[in-house]
């Protein structure tokens, strides 16, 4: 091929081929080495590097580890919408299968998520591999001395077998392929907060329930064209505790790199294009709780996104996973009881810094704007006109070329917020009490009847979103705070803000947070109002105020002289009436969540 050559994406580039070849043939070597037996050949070896195999395939491979190996136990953790079951693979050389025995241990509790993203799905061809090497030719064996091991096949089962050769055009490999969303349509990795789905409230039982000190999600992604082999993604900004911020900073990333590079795959971080122009640069910036990586966050865990090329051969993205995967439990394997004790310092430190210290808790994270420069490994591209879409289109050849391209890694506190002492919910408010509840949140019953101080929230400036975002009418607002005397009705919810899982509640109960529940749409009914007041009747009670309170007149004529819009629009002049009235619904555009602010407050209710 000549380097000029305007790019085929059924064609791998000749270095990566190259690259893959050897890798094969050392491959076949080592196999003939450890003569594995051909009942545990993979499918994905069987085919030559080129397929994948159905669920039920891959379970009967994983139950073969089951049935061989006394450190292997295999659990449900819930079901799909079209009912199948979600798996998970415990791995425990103390035969720890539970989390409670787990925990005693002392080991350190790694998950590895595959196939959130089922057209994505080298993760579990790779996990077959590693533990193939763990517990059966047994060279790896060492890799659990001081790690047990969950590891979930495919999460997204349904899209899993909604298996078609054309479910993602970018992408080269295997010869078929799952489906991005689950049978509802909805992208589980936009779902770890808000919970919508059946398979990530499984999900987040069983991580709360075992805790784990590190998790691992492997993904593929798509878009440019460049050398990286494999990406990674990890929360390393504001949202994460700083102790585990410089350990990833530090120690454990500057070893994963090295080390996947020592086998041959060249790495480098998420490649998130601004604008999705590459010489704009990569934006490296705080990621939502809705996703993996931040969800761990959230929950002062770590998480290792992997992103693997969807440009390269299904084999290379195969053995790439691999290899970060197997780096990344040999690091914690080494380094099991540092980790341990800095996930627990980090949830001591969550509750000091925000709730006794009271630190400002940044709630919204927004770039800078500053950037750092960045030598990028990339193929040569040229922009050329289509008469298809009317405008250029980018097209890469096979030409590497390095250039430097910025940066964007810095982030700020667009928001901070000092958080209550706890949330007061309604009881009528179930569904998020529910998902509170699933999040591992403890919840109790405050005394009914006392009177405490609270602060609430009224919404201003409110609209919509024109189309739905996975499934819900996401609206836009503003928030002014105003502090009331309350007094505890039955039945009222408490969330305590004394405990872990801090920054999972001020993510879901604080409006303005990205991912709150109300920005995700749970409360637009209280956006709306439902009563009215008919022109015939309100006009001439209008008149009556107007003559009667004189601040109402003085500023009713002052918004007529100083607002065009106001002036020229009878429904608004008169609805100024109305909102003043005693018709007025004074619930409209209240948050009923309700932030207990008072020092002085002590519960004595039950825990719930």
């Amino acid at each position: 091929m000549g380097l000029n050559m305007k790019y085929n994406p059924g064609i791998c580039h000749f270095f990566v081929c190259r690259f893959i070849f050897e890798y094969y043939l050392s491959e076949i070597k080592i196999m003939k080495k450890r003569k594995i037996p051909p009942q545990w050949l993979t499918k994905f070896e069987k085919s030559g590097k080129t397929e994948s195999p159905n669920y039920d395939q891959t379970l009967k491979y994983f139950q073969m580890f089951e049935s061989f190996s006394p450190y292997v136990k295999i659990r449900s953790i819930g079901l799909s919408p079209q009912k199948r079951e979600i798996k998970i693979i415990i791995v425990s050389k103390d035969k720890a299968f539970s989390p409670e025995k787990a925990k005693q241990t002392g080991k350190a509790i790694v998950l590895i998520q595959n196939g959130i993203h089922p057209g994505e799905i080298e993760g579990k061809d790779a996990c077959m591999l590693l533990l193939r090497e763990m517990l059966v030719t047994r060279e790896k064996e060492h890799l659990l001395d001081k790690v047990i091991l969950l590891i979930i096949p495919v999460l997204n089962v349904d899209g899993h077998e909604r298996v078609s050769p054309f479910n993602r055009p970018n992408q080269n490999g295997p010869l078929k392929m799952g489906w991005r969303t689950n049978a509802l349509n909805l992208n589980l990795n936009r779902d770890y907060l808000k919970a919508d789905t059946p398979e990530i409230q499984s999900f987040l039982k069983m991580f709360n329930e075992w805790l784990p000190d590190f998790m691992v999600d492997n993904h593929t992604t798509n878009g440019a064209d460049y050398q990286y082999h494999v990406t990674y993604g990890l929360a390393t900004h504001q949202n994460i505790d700083r102790g585990l911020l410089e350990w990833i900073q530090k120690k454990y990333l500057p070893y994963l790199i090295q080390s996947v590079e020592n086998d041959g795959f060249l790495t480098g971080p998420y490649m998130e294009f601004k604008d999705s122009i590459i010489e704009k640069g990569i934006l490296d910036l705080p990621v939502p709780p809705r996703l993996s990586h931040g969800y761990c966050a959230a929950q002062n865990r770590i998480c290792l996104l992997v992103e693997t090329h969807s440009l390269k051969p299904f084999a290379n993205r195969v053995y790439s996973t691999k290899s970060m995967m197997e780096h990344t439990i040999d690091f914690i394997n080494k380094n099991s009881s540092e980790l341990i004790r800095l996930n627990a310092e980090a949830d001591r430190n969550t509750i000091k810094n925000y709730l006794i210290q009271k630190r400002k808790f940044p709630l919204v994270l927004v770039g800078t704007g500053k950037y750092e420069k960045y030598s990028f490994k990339g193929y040569q591209w040229f922009d050329e006109y289509s008469e298809i879409t009317g405008s250029v289109v980018r097209k890469y050849t096979e030409e590497p070329i390095q250039i430097d391209i910025p940066v964007f890694s810095q982030a700020k506190s667009a928001k901070k917020i000092i958080v209550p002492q706890a949330y007061l919910i309604p009881k009528e408010f179930s569904d998020i009490i529910k998902i509170l509840r699933i999040h591992g949140i403890r919840l109790r019953y405050p005394k009914t009847g006392k009177t405490v101080t609270v602060e609430r929230y009224r919404f201003r400036n409110v609209n919509f979103a024109s189309r739905p975002y996975e499934g819900r009418h996401l609206p836009s607002f503003e928030c002014e705070s105003f502090f009331e005397s309350f007094k505890i009705p039955p039945g009222m919810i408490e969330v305590p803000l004394n405990q872990r899982g801090l920054r999972i509640i001020v993510n879901l109960l604080e409006p303005e947070a990205p991912d709150s529940f109300v920005n995700w749409g749970f409360f637009n009914a209280f956006f709306e109002r439902k009563e009215y007041a008919e022109a015939y009747v309100m006009e001439p009670y209008a008149r009556v105020m107007l003559e009667n309170n004189e601040q109402i007149r003085n500023e009713f004529f002052k918004k007529i002289n100083n607002d065009e819009n106001f002036r020229n629009n009878p429904s608004e002049r008169l609805d100024f009436f109305y909102r003043q009235s005693p018709f007025f619904d004074k619930g409209e555009n209240v948050y009923p969540i309700l932030r207990l602010v008072n020092n002085n407050y002590q519960n004595t209710g039950n825990k719930n």
